[in-house]
Formats: C-alpha cells, sequence, structure tokens
C-alpha cells in the first residue's frame, strides 16, 4: 500500500512538472508581439554577420514612421485653408448693437467703426487650425481668391481698437459677443484639400535597383543601412504573404520553448539534482524564467534594439544564491536560448547575455555580504563592455565607430541587476527559500531567540552552541551545508525556554521539578519542547521553515527514553502505551537535520557520563548512533554507511577532546617556619 501511494505521487509530481512547463511555455507566446518574423536577423549599430546581401530585384526604401508622421503633419499645415464671404454679417452685429442700452454716442462710434471693419473683412479663426504664415483661399460662389490671413481683423482686434477709441472697456466687451464674422471657415473643403495633400504623401523614398550590393558580411550596420535592409525584407514580406501561417508561426516558437525547458529538466535529472524533487522549487524556476521572458518582451514591443537593456542576468544570480553554480548555469543558458528566437540579432544576444550570466555567476559564488551584488553589477557592466569592444575590433578591426550609447545601455542593464537583490527577500518569503546571508544572520548569538534561550535557558544554550560547533565540523567532512546545520543546530532546542527548569542542563541544584509527577506525564513535559519551539520559530521569532525543520526532525519519533525505561521497570505487569513517550517526528529527511539529531543526542549522552574516559565514549557513541539507525530513526536522509562511520570517528576524536582529564599539576610546598 505504502509503495503503490509513493507510485501515485510519483506520477502526479511528475503531471504537474509536464503542465508546469506547457504553462510556461504557453505564457512566454502569448507575452511576446505576435507580428510576424523577420527574414533577416539584424540591429542597427550591429555588424551583419550573414554573406554579402544583393538586391534580388527592384524594390523602393521604406521611410520611417517618424518621416512619415512628420510629413504628414507638413501636408497637412500647409495646406490651403478655405473660407466663404458671410453678407449677413454686418447687418446682423449692427442690429444687435441698438438692443445693448449703450450710450448714443458710444453706439454710434461702434457702427462707424464696424461698417469700415467689414469693408476690410472681419475674420473667423479657427481653434483647429494653425493659420500663421498660410495662405487662404475666399470662395465667392465657386470662384476663390488667395489672400493672406494677415490683411483681414479678427474679433479680438476689433474689440481692442473699439476700446481705444471710445476709452471705455466695459462698452467694447459689451460688444464683443455679438461682433458676427463675415470671412467664414469652410471646414469641408478644407478638408477635402487636406486628404489631397496627404495623398501625396508617399512612404518610400529613393530605389534599390536589382544586384545592387546592400551590404558586405561584417559591415557595420548604420541606420541607413537598416533602412534598406528593412525595406527589402518587408518586400518579402509582402510577397510571402499568402502562404505565411502565424499558427504555424506561434506553434514554432512555443515547441523551441518547451524543447528548451525540457532539455533544461533532463540535464537536472541527469546529475540526480534534489531541485526536481521539489515542486515548489521547480515553480520558483519557471516562474524566474517567465519574468524574464516579460522583460524582454517589454523591452521588444518599444524597441527592438534596446535588447541588451533587461537584466538577463538577475535570473543566474538569483539561482546560484538558492541554489548551485551548476543549476545557475543550466537555467542561465535555457533562458537565453528560448528568448534569442524572440529577439534581433540572436547571435549576438547570445554571446552578450551567456558571457555576462557566466560572470555574474562567479562573482556571487561566495554569498556573504551585500557587497556581492555590486561587484557582480560591476563586472556585468565590465563583460557587456569588453564583449563589445572586441567585437567591435573583430568585424571592423577599427575603434572609430564605437557608440557610446551602448555603454551607457550596459551601464542601465549592470544597475538593473541590482534588482535581484530585493527579488531575493521576496522569493525567500514567498518559497520558504533560505539563502546564506539569511543563515548568516541568524547564526549571530545577538539573534532575538538565542537571546532569550541564553538568558531563560543558558545550559541548553551552551549545549545548542556545542551541537552547533561539531554538526558544521561533520557537515564538512560528509558533504552537505555546513551553514544550514550549524544554524539549524542553534535553534533546535528553544522550545526549552518555556520551562527551562524541567531540564537538567539547566538545573542548578539536585532538586529536579519531573520527580514530582508520573513518568507518563514527565515524558509529555519533555516531549512538549518540540511543540513549543515549532510554535515560538513560527509566531514569535518568524524564522524560515527549513530552521523549523531542524525543531521538529531532532529527535525524529524515538522515545524519551529515560523515562520509557524507568515506566517499564517501576510497572514491568502494566502495559504500556508506547505513543505516550515518543516524539511526534518527522524523522530526518536531508544530512543536515541527521546529523543534528546524531550530535544532539551524543552531546547530551556522553555529557551525562560520569567517567568521560576514551572507552566510555566510545561504547555510548556507537550505541546511541547505532539504536538511532536499529529505530529507523534514519531511513528518510540520504546517509550511507560510510558517512555513518564518518560521523563515529570525528563524534569520538570531537567528545575526547572536550571532555579530556587535564593533568593535575604539582604543588609546590612552602616550607614551615622553624
Amino acid at each position: 500500500m505504502k509503495a503503490l501511494f509513493a507510485k501515485i505521487l510519483s506520477h502526479l509530481s511528475l503531471a504537474y512538472k509536464i503542465a508546469a512547463i506547457v504553462a510556461t511555455a504557453l505564457l512566454i507566446l502569448l507575452v511576446f508581439p505576435k507580428d510576424e518574423s523577420d527574414s533577416y536577423d539584424f540591429a542597427v549599430n550591429g555588424f551583419w554577420r550573414g554573406s554579402d546581401l544583393y538586391a534580388p530585384y527592384d524594390f523602393p526604401i521604406m521611410k520611417s514612421d517618424e518621416e512619415v508622421e512628420a510629413e504628414r503633419q507638413n501636408a497637412k499645415n500647409s495646406g490651403l485653408l478655405f473660407f466663404r464671404t458671410d453678407s449677413s454679417a454686418m447687418d446682423k452685429t449692427l442690429s444687435q448693437i441698438d438692443k445693448q442700452n449703450l450710450n448714443p454716442d458710444y453706439a454710434k462710434q461702434i457702427k462707424h467703426y464696424l461698417s469700415a471693419a467689414y469693408k476690410k473683412g472681419i475674420i473667423e479663426i479657427p481653434d483647429s487650425e494653425n493659420i500663421d504664415g498660410r495662405k487662404i483661399v475666399l470662395l465667392s460662389g465657386n470662384i476663390g481668391t488667395e489672400a493672406s490671413a494677415q490683411s483681414y481683423l479678427t474679433v479680438p482686434q476689433c474689440v481692442d481698437t473699439i476700446s481705444k477709441q471710445l476709452s471705455d472697456t466695459i462698452a467694447a466687451q459689451a460688444v464683443a459677443n455679438i461682433i458676427h464674422p463675415n470671412i467664414v471657415f469652410d471646414p469641408a473643403r478644407t478638408r477635402l484639400e487636406q486628404e489631397s495633400m496627404l495623398a501625396q504623401v508617399t512612404t518610400t523614398q529613393g530605389m534599390v535597383s536589382a544586384g545592387e550590393l546592400i551590404i558586405s558580411k561584417g559591415e557595420f550596420i548604420t541606420p541607413e543601412k537598416a533602412r534598406i535592409i528593412a525595406s527589402l525584407n518587408y518586400e518579402e514580406q509582402q510577397l510571402i504573404s499568402d502562404s505565411y501561417s502565424l499558427f504555424n508561426h506561434n506553434l514554432g516558437q512555443f515547441l523551441l520553448t518547451i524543447i528548451a525547458l525540457t532539455t533544461l529538466f533532463l540535464f537536472l535529472r541527469l546529475i540526480h539534482h534534489p531541485l526536481l524533487r521539489d515542486n515548489k522549487k521547480v515553480t520558483f524556476v519557471l516562474i524566474v524564467i517567465l519574468l524574464m521572458a516579460v522583460m524582454t518582451s517589454m523591452i521588444v514591443r518599444v524597441n527592438p534594439d534596446w535588447t541588451l537593456l533587461v537584466p538577463l542576468c538577475i535570473a543566474p544570480i538569483l539561482m546560484r544564491v538558492f541554489f548551485d553554480i551548476r543549476v545557475a548555469l543550466y537555467i542561465h543558458l535555457a533562458n537565453v536560448l528560448i528568448l534569442a528566437s524572440w529577439v534581433p540579432n540572436s547571435y549576438e544576444f547570445i554571446y552578450y547575455q551567456i558571457i555576462a550570466g557566466m560572470v555574474s555567476i562567479i562573482s556571487v559564488r561566495n554569498f556573504e555580504h551585500r557587497s556581492m551584488f555590486f561587484i557582480a553589477s560591476l563586472s556585468i557592466f565590465a563583460s557587456y563592455s569588453l564583449v563589445y569592444i572586441a567585437g567591435m575590433l573583430s568585424q571592423d578591426t577599427s575603434l572609430a565607430n564605437i557608440n557610446a550609447t551602448r555603454f551607457l545601455v550596459f551601464f542601465v542593464n549592470a544597475l538593473l541587476t541590482l534588482l535581484a537583490y530585493p527579488l531575493i527577500y521576496i522569493f525567500e518569503r514567498t518559497f520558504g527559500f533560505i539563502t546564506r546571508l539569511t543563515l548568516i544572520e541568524l547564526s549571530s548569538t545577538n539573534n532575538k531567540a538565542l537571546h532569550d534561550l541564553a538568558d531563560k535557558a543558558p545550559g541548553t544554550f551552551q549545549h545548542a552552541v556545542q551541537v552547533s560547533n561539531i554538526s558544521e565540523d561533520l557537515i564538512h567532512e560528509i558533504g552537505g551545508n555546513a551553514l544550514l546545520a550549524k544554524v539549524g543546530a542553534l535553534y533546535h532546542d528553544i522550545g526549552k525556554t518555556e520551562n527551562p527548569q524541567f531540564f537538567t542542563e539547566n538545573q542548578t541544584s539536585e532538586y529536579n521539578p519531573l520527580n514530582d509527577f508520573s513518568n507518563t506525564e514527565s515524558a509529555q513535559i519533555i516531549i512538549q519542547h518540540v511543540t513549543n519551539g515549532v510554535q515560538l520559530a513560527k509566531k514569535k521569532y518568524h524564522l524560515p521553515e527549513v530552521i523549523v525543520d531542524f525543531i521538529r526532525t531532532h529527535h525524529g519519533t524515538s522515545k524519551v527514553g529515560y523515562f520509557y525505561n524507568k515506566q517499564r521497570n517501576d510497572y514491568p505487569d502494566s502495559p504500556i502505551d508506547e505513543a505516550d513517550f515518543m516524539y511526534a517526528g518527522p524523522r530526518p529527511y536531508s544530512r543536515e537535520t541527521a546529523v543534528v539529531m546524531l550530535v544532539d543526542s551524543v552531546e547530551a549522552a556522553v555529557h551525562s557520563l560520569k567517567v568521560h574516559n576514551e572507552e566510555n565514549i566510545s561504547k555510548i557513541i556507537d550505541s546511541v548512533i547505532d539504536g538511532k539507525i536499529a529505530d529507523d530513526q534514519l531511513s528518510n536522509c540520504n546517509i550511507t554507511f560510510r558517512d555513518i562511520t564518518t560521523i563515529k570517528q570525528l563524534l569520538k576524536k570531537r567528545m575526547v577532546s572536550i571532555y579530556h582529564v587535564r593533568v593535575e599539576y604539582p604543588v609546590v610546598e612552602t616550607p614551615k617556619k622553624q
């Protein structure tokens, strides 16, 4: 039954990984633009890596979108504006002046001025048009007369003149809203003129003749060359548009992503990496890959030539911090291959990113200080710059065409790589991971949990420090995360801060309060320190889950041997419920948790010996470790018999060293005075 259950879980885990890979590939496909792919792979200010390119046929050179838009605006602004004469405007205005209750003399002067103004012409200026320096056409029926807009008066000009003549601004403003222009804008006729002008704007300039050399192999791609290549690409896309299938194109891109991700996980399976056994870690890897794809797609949408702006080295840095060098490199290679199919100038993109990624992995190999991020950022900038300079020399054999803007792009990329630091914190909290830097911070005895342990249970604290130091040494020898074992051992007994007086290492007199309880009650009090430790770690001290696991597993599912044996001796004829004397577990699941369990038990057992000689220490260590093996406490972790032998040898050596009886120094007797 147990084997069947394990098989079902294994199949479910595999199904999840497959579904996660497919979902990631689909999301990457969705985030990138769905435009048809370019026939030619190039980037402005890069180098032409293909063979010499000749024009296969005559084709026009396309203008850039900016040029076409500028010409359209110019055509729109330089077109004629059409106006018509409104012969009834003067009569309407003069008749309304009589209704304004103005001073008769003022009304007479205003009428006189407006009569003269209407003869010159009062023009209506549309808000939507700029008439500065533009010609207008005054229509009278179907006949138009070209004139200048400045030759006519505007309503504000009329009001200003009236105000000055009357020296009465209030009277002038009173007629401002009743002046009807007699030169009226004709929007319909003007729109026809603008459409005619816009129709004359072309999207091409010049031609390339068939057989003409467009660009040579290794030639620097100037903006002019890039425009010609893009024009040829556009013509070819038009020719094949009937046979082009966007569905097939997207299917191919999707399959390329699936292949890259599958190959990545096959590599991890080949090296038996533990990452594959944890779906949470698989999800984390795929999220990071997807995050890099989203950032790249955003840049591609804005400007495909800025792809080196994407801080792609964040991914290998994150992988190196949470896993190891091999995983970081494999994931970075897969990530670069996936994104290369979506960006222009794929060869250049791959070369830059692989070199920079490898440099970033090397830069954070010993992740112990925050300054490593700045060193990695500087290294990334230097690697990009050196690759760019080397590329210029290899292709152009000169540095004359170096573009300083590229160095700015590299600098921004390196600067954005510093985002890895807050991302590490976010992923630590989200997925329950732990980094070397966090472990170093937790190892400080000034930490709140350890400070409380030292203050409330000093004997337990000394025991924890001893177990921590020995566990670190053992993991160094047999392999594993020595720092994790050290920190986990420091916190494994923090539950004893709740009732420190019940544990012998904290008792300062011969009185033991457990003597007042039954064997079963005493065992439960001892067992409770694991439960208390887990609760304190989670709710009060907010320790990472991986550290909490050391608290849960340091006794596994073993029994409280002292009180269990005492119960059997005290009540030999009574049945015993073993569950009352057994820790809840689980058993250790890693080399680190297993070593802490063994060292914890050995240190306590050796400490309880009345005579600390080499023979007694050796026997008790063999007895404790063999007992753990017989009790099936090490069956869930990858500890080998060879590791067990090494652990025994090192423990015996350390314990003999710690408890070695010093030579008694002779005392010099002082002669008595006579």
